[in-house]
């Protein structure tokens, strides 16, 4: 794919900035939403978790809620908040169930494509429904397994053939933010939901992540109208911007975010139930739980190393929005020392989120393990998306960096 005129217009340069009165406000507000969601997410996240059910309702309370417009323009209908911020909201919402943290931090990523790839009039367009609508957006981007995907011309139009392995969010999102081959380049496309040819296969059924809706999808000679593919003509034979290559980052950092807050989640919970329910050890010689000192050896550690990371998380974000506010000007390093400051913070979150969430019993004692509960979720559910791709792929990344110079190499992975 080429380099186009990205569609960074006044869209995202908006009056009321990160740093408005105005702005902080909303945020503000924003975050108290978002812990609501959290909240009913939590009390009910045991339950749906084995129902393995369709995150219908849990999209529809996202968007009760006014959480899907959030990073569109406040003239149009949203919160106005950067994508830093907005990511943010994904931390808020995996303390409570860390499947709905994945399909919003996706949602905000793909809600970003049009603005790095689109014309200013394709952003402009799905940012208005984007607030009109609320729309929910489902990504059909993993660019491993099965046969793919692949475009071609049909006349005036094209048609677009294949089928992905995972798609999270694609079965029940209104709009579908799609990556494909045409004539040998990456080609950015998005479609409306229900879209004549596709089919969502509804077999994701693992251990972990079992409300994100991430299973297979095929494209049968799907119609696409050439408004529907992101970008001007020509469509091949360009280099991608460095600026337009942040798109992968936008998923790192979601990734970064509802790892740490499903630790963050996970670690209060494990607490809340200690206080409640634990029992001293028999030769502790104390009369509760919560003064025994190698619980709070161990509660002390936990936190200390979550803090750590939530701070690295953030320290990412902000490195991501001051790339993206660089715009069209960024260079090949900037790019460069964003994507190294994402994958510290990844590699850092996986193994502190891991670590929380495996030594959770050790808090709360055997009775914890009750299966009515359900706390082994919080495990299974980061342990299923942190192999999504492999954390030492990205501490490579780091050292080849720091010690050779050499940038981490584009692709939908880094």
């Amino acid at each position: 794919m080429t380099t186009t005129e990205s569609a960074r217009t006044a869209l995202d340069r908006s009056p009321d900035t990160a740093s408005s009165p105005d702005n902080a406000a909303r945020f503000a507000d924003a975050l108290r939403r978002a812990d609501l969601v959290a909240a009913e997410l939590r009390a009910t996240a045991a339950e749906r978790d084995r129902a393995n059910a369709d995150p219908i309702a849990e999209v529809a309370l996202l968007r009760e809620h006014d959480l899907l417009q959030v990073g569109e323009p406040v003239e149009f209908g949203g919160d106005g908040l950067d994508y830093a911020q907005s990511q943010q909201l994904t931390r808020r919402i995996a303390r409570g169930d860390t499947s709905i943290a994945h399909l919003l931090g996706y949602h905000y990523a793909q809600q970003r494509i049009p603005h790095l790839f689109g014309t200013a009039e394709q952003a402009r367009e799905l940012s208005l429904r984007n607030a009109r609508e609320k729309l929910f957006w489902g990504g059909v981007q993993n660019p491993r397994g099965a046969d793919g995907l692949e475009l071609t011309r049909d006349g005036d139009g094209f048609r677009l053939n294949g089928r992905r392995t995972f798609a999270s969010g694609a079965g029940v999102a209104d709009q579908l933010s799609v990556t494909a081959a045409f004539e040998g380049d990456l080609v950015f496309l998005t479609l409306p939901a229900g879209r004549e040819g596709f089919t969502a296969l509804g077999d994701w059924d693992n251990i972990g992540q079992r409300l994100t809706d991430s299973g297979g999808v095929v494209f049968s000679n799907t119609p696409v109208a050439r408004e529907e593919i992101l970008g001007d003509d020509p469509l091949t034979g360009r280099e991608l911007s460095a600026y337009q290559t942040l798109v992968t980052p936008h998923w790192q950092l979601a990734f970064v975010n509802f790892y740490i807050g499903t630790a963050e989640g996970a670690l209060e919970e494990a607490l809340d139930w200690t206080r409640l329910h634990a029992s001293p050890w028999e030769t502790s010689g104390l009369e509760a739980a919560t003064d025994d000192p190698y619980l709070l050896e161990l509660v002390g550690a936990l936190r200390a190393q979550v803090t750590a990371a939530a701070l690295l998380a953030d320290r990412a974000g902000q490195a991501l929005q001051q790339a993206l506010d660089t715009g069209d000007s960024l260079t090949a390093d900037q790019r460069a020392e964003t994507a190294v400051a994402i994958a510290e913070a990844k590699f850092v979150t996986t193994k502190v989120a891991l670590e929380v969430a495996s030594r959770l019993f050790e808090i709360q004692g055997a009775r914890a393990t009750t299966s009515a509960y359900g706390f082994d979720r919080h495990w299974r559910n980061l342990r299923t998306h942190t192999v999504h791709d492999p954390v030492a792929y990205k501490a490579r990344e780091i050292g080849d960096w720091v010690l050779n110079h050499r940038a981490p190499q584009f692709t939908l992975y880094s």
